[in-house]
């Protein structure tokens, strides 16, 4: 069950995705959101120029002027979500960028899922830092927006990235609540079939799923990194609404540099669950 749902604000980056989103989310599920914004507080600042007894005022400001990024973020919300009858709480806060990324994996870890928006590239934001990091660090499924999401939220046709992976199950059990929602189910194979354990095949899951009242077809997706960059294509022409994949750990080095889930979301349109 999806009933308590954990929304990240960005208050950097553009928040009407998130917004939009994660409320179209609750009135399609019935899910409860706790909404939270991180004002990041900026920690260069010129102590010679400013001179020693000024840094405790400077660092106040600081911390005044990232609050009120947080609260211009969560009133964008609050203005969107109030008139809508859907159920859910608010905070805004204030915080250095490695602690606001502490916090709100914390928070993740005491609630179903989490909503994001996808990372962003040509940004040089702090919410990137979050962004890019959240997915190995939340111990649940992660709801990853497009940056152009904007619209009523859909699970109609969904499609199912398989690989027979322990990731793959994961994401497809934390998924279920949604998928028993949907009309049409895919089940995109992105793996050949001698790599696949023959007992967590595409055909074996197509019989899981219609065991379960859930039929779903099966299409291929030839585990190539071409092919893996035709995914988006495959999204469109499928005209699915979401998509389900595993995300998989990555060294801290690669997590700074690509993040766990930025390259793998690349070009997709539309929303993504994933869990790790």
């Amino acid at each position: 069950m999806l009933g308590n749902i954990l929304v990240h604000l960005p208050t950097e980056l553009p928040v009407r995705a998130a917004i939009t989103g994660s409320i179209s989310f609750a009135q399609s599920t019935g899910a409860h959101l706790d909404v939270i914004a991180i004002g990041y507080e900026r920690t260069i600042i010129p102590l010679l120029a400013i001179g020693v007894t000024a840094v405790t005022s400077v660092f106040e400001v600081e911390q005044s002027r990232a609050l009120e990024r947080a609260e211009a973020a969560l009133h964008a919300f609050d203005l969107q979500a109030r008139n809508t009858g859907i159920s859910y709480t608010s905070r805004a806060l204030s915080a250095l960028p490695t602690d606001a990324r502490r916090i709100i994996c914390a928070s993740a870890r005491v609630h179903d899922m989490t909503i994001v928006t996808q990372p962003q590239g040509g940004y040089d934001s702090c919410d990137n830092l979050i962004l890019r990091g959240i997915l190995s660090r939340a111990g649940g499924p992660v709801l990853y927006l497009p940056p152009t999401f904007d619209g009523a939220f859909s699970i109609r046709r969904v499609g199912i990235c398989w690989d027979g992976s322990r990731r793959a199950a994961r994401a497809l059990h934390d998924a279920t609540p949604l998928l028993c929602k949907a009309d049409i189910l895919t089940i995109i194979a992105t793996t050949a079939p001698d790599k696949v354990p023959a007992e967590s095949s595409t055909a074996h899951l197509g019989e899981y799923l219609a065991k379960s009242g859930l039929p779903a077809r099966i299409v291929s997706l030839p585990a190539s990194r071409a092919a893996r960059r035709a995914l988006p294509s495959l999204a469109t022409d499928e005209s699915l609404d979401l998509l389900v994949m595993g995300g998989y750990g990555c060294s801290q080095l690669q997590e700074r540099l690509l993040g766990t889930a930025s390259h793998m979301l690349r070009g997709i349109n539309i929303p993504v669950l994933m869990s790790q």
